[in-house]
């Protein structure tokens, strides 16, 4: 090998022992990076109308985007969740002090059940109320606790929290304001050539744009109307169930059925039939059908994924990448049908040629 050759392995070896290193180092707060890049990515229409408005200035454009950043999302994101963390600490505390017993309640759903039903439910460990109502507190007590330290950084993870949120802020101004650049050092950065490059970037943004803007916004919508149509049913804890369905409700085949069914099934059985077929009307007749009319206007038909492969890649996401994973999941599976059908259609093309050749 010519000594040129082994200077341009080095390098290479070089290149990516430095780029690994880089990674490493941002791993802690990987978070504050991606949702910088999800919020410059969502909000960059705003960006480019505020530098046309101020002569150029991209700057104060940055600025003015930033600050719509933190009252569009970050501030009601914050109030949502410390609402919520208060109201299922309040659920718990009603539920500890007050008479009702939930191992009473599902005596009388159990009571109304055909006798094949309580068979099902006790060969599947399902008798014992009070250890019923005893491990539905515990996951309430729990998902509370999670929520109010993790989300919120309550607690040891305050510090590390203010830091997250400094850097994304930080790093949000940089990509309103050197956006277009950035990119282009990118593109010319990366080792494809550039109809490749430019497929793989369209494809990153508008799956970004789907997943955050478009089952964001679907999500919200079930759950506030889940939650609001709790709340006039005088349902206990609206905004926890809410904010429950609005969660489901990312998850396609799956959905906020599994919250206001069930509350449909126990109106029904402890006599309450009138709220019973109010609650299936709405589950049945808007909130499911929220997602057939605003998908393919807010995700758009032409990047939108097969819904077989967005719960598998959602549900690996969150496994891996806990909250984050809603987003990296089907990002990461966009992505893997962008490549391979690249990779295709250059076989197809190939072949295509060397037929021709051959006749």
């Amino acid at each position: 090998m010519s000594r040129q050759g082994i200077q341009n392995i080095s390098f290479v070896a070089l290149v990516v022992a430095i780029t690994a290193a880089f990674v490493w180092l941002l791993l802690p707060y990987y978070s504050a990076i991606l949702w910088a890049v999800i919020l410059a990515i969502l909000f960059n229409p705003l960006q480019r109308r505020l530098t046309v408005w101020f002569d150029g200035r991209r700057s104060l454009a940055a600025v003015v985007s930033v600050l719509a950043c933190i009252c569009v999302v970050l501030i009601p994101a914050s109030l949502v969740i410390a609402s919520f963390s208060i109201e299922v600490s309040s659920l718990i505390r009603r539920l500890r002090e007050s008479d009702f017993s939930l191992a009473d309640a599902l005596a009388q759903v159990q009571a109304v059940l055909p006798d094949f039903a309580n068979k099902a439910l006790a060969d599947m460990n399902l008798g014992n109320l009070r250890e019923i109502q005893d491990g539905v507190l515990s996951a309430l007590s729990n998902t509370g606790q999670t929520i109010a330290s993790g989300a919120l950084g309550i607690g040891q993870g305050t510090l590390q929290f203010v830091i997250g949120l400094a850097i994304m802020l930080y790093l949000l101004f940089f990509l309103f304001r050197d956006g277009p650049s950035l990119v282009l050092m990118i593109r010319n950065s990366v080792p494809l050539d550039r109809t490749r490059t430019d497929d793989i970037a369209a494809k990153f943004v508008s799956v970004v744009k789907a997943t955050v803007r478009g089952n964001v916004l679907i999500a919200l919508a079930q759950g506030g109307i889940g939650g609001v149509t709790f709340w006039l049913l005088g349902i206990e804890a609206p905004l926890l169930w809410g904010v429950v369905m609005a969660v489901l409700s990312l998850l396609p085949a799956v959905g906020a059925f599994l919250v206001w069914a069930p509350f449909a099934v126990y109106l029904g059985l402890t006599g309450e039939i009138t709220k019973a077929i109010i609650l299936v009307l709405v589950g049945a007749l808007v909130i499911s059908m929220i997602d057939n009319f605003l998908r393919p206007v807010l995700v758009g038909r032409e990047t939108r994924l097969p819904d077989y492969v967005v719960l598998i890649s959602t549900i690996g996401g969150l496994s891996l990448f806990g909250a984050n994973g809603f987003v990296l999941g089907p990002l990461v599976a966009a992505l893997f049908m962008a490549v391979w059908s690249q990779f295709t259609d250059d076989r197809l093309s190939e072949s295509s040629e060397d037929t021709a050749e051959t006749v």
